[in-house]
This record gives C-alpha cells, structure tokens and sequence, in this order.
C-alpha cells in the first residue's frame, strides 16, 4: 500500500486520476469492435447503444463477449492502476473518470453507453465482494427476466447496501449510491420501455 498522499498534493493527484480514468473509459470497445468486424456503425443497429447488449444484436456472441470484459476490464485497470500507485481515494477518483467517460465519451460527442460493464468493472476492482454481489444479481435478473436493463438497474441499486453489509465502508457506500444514480438517470429510456412493457429482451435483434 503507498503512503498517504499529502494535503498539498491530493487536489492534483486526484485530478489527474480522473482525467486518466476519463480517458481510458471513453474507449468505445463496442464501436471499434463490430467496425473491425465489418458491421459498419453500431449506434445504427438495434438499440443504437455502444456496449455488449447491443453488440449481442450483430448475432455475435463473441463480440459481444469481448465488448463485456474490455469495458468492464477498463474500469477495473484504472482503479487497480490508481489504488496501486497512489493509494484508495486516487482509486475512487479513477472510477468515477471511467465511468463518466463511458457514458460521456469525448470522441463520440459526449453520447456513450449506459455504463453497466464498465461500472461492475470499477466495483470488483474497488471491493471485490461488492461487485461479485451486484454481477450475482445481474445475472440472477437476466437469467429470470432476459430484461438486461432491468438485471442493470436493480444490481447497480444494491450495491451501496452491499458496500455497507460486505464491506462496511461508508464512503465506498455513497460512491455506489452516486454512480446508481447516474447509471439509472442514463438508463431513462429503458425504464420508460419496461413500464409500458416494450423493452427488449436479451437475444432479441431489435428494439
């Protein structure tokens, strides 16, 4: 574990970590993937979303896979490369900044994903235990509903109680309690679509 940072430093460290954890998170995997692949642009195909759910829509299930775990993965390695380096707080920073910059990305005009991956990615990597809980969940919600927003939405809201009952850490708490939020604000639409019964289920290549 590093030594504590300074008061005089923290502001510039913690700047920096978002910054970073902005830029790694605004890699649309999804895009470049299904690009590569020659299935054009992806925000014109189903949902017209960047991430793994929509990249499932191509038929395959193999990019789709691999869109899963980069965007998952490139919120975990900037809070792992962060904690190692300077400690929990500039980790905490750098999962925020990887989130944002999935949802807001700069090479895309600000209009990203919906931030599931990549935020359970920041979780297992911020407490293992949390995030281990909130994918359980994710996946207890999807195998029983085949609605991914919803398995989404109701993991992501558990995980402040998870961060509190497996953890015990209150700050972490409140960081889960804020990214839900955020997460669930993004997913507006979805939750609108689930009301009216028209959200689309996993496997489904449209909607």
């Amino acid at each position: 574990m590093p030594d504590p940072i300074s008061w005089e430093l923290a502001g510039p460290y913690l700047a920096a970590a978002l910054l970073a954890g902005y830029l790694l998170g605004s890699i649309p995997f999804g895009l470049v993937l299904t690009r590569l692949a020659g299935y054009g642009d992806l925000r014109k195909i189903g949902s017209g979303n960047i991430g793994a759910t929509n990249v499932l829509r191509t038929g395959r299930k193999d990019l789709a896979a691999t869109t899963l775990v980069l965007d998952a993965g490139k919120g975990a390695a900037g809070v792992l490369l962060a904690g190692w380096l300077f400690g929990p707080d500039v980790a905490l920073m750098a999962a925020y900044g990887a989130i944002l910059g999935h949802l807001f990305p700069v090479w895309l005009r600000f209009r990203g994903g919906k931030g599931v991956a990549t935020t359970l990615g920041t979780h297992l990597a911020m407490a293992w235990p949390m995030g281990a809980a909130c994918c359980a969940v994710w996946l207890a919600v999807a195998a029983a509903t085949r609605y991914s927003s919803l398995a989404a939405l109701l993991s992501l809201a558990a995980a402040p109680a998870f961060a509190w009952w497996l953890v015990g850490d209150v700050q972490l708490a409140q960081y889960a309690a804020i990214v839900a939020v955020v997460v669930w604000l993004k997913h507006h639409e979805n939750i609108r679509r689930l009301l009216k019964g028209e959200e689309s289920k996993i496997g489904r290549k449209s909607g």
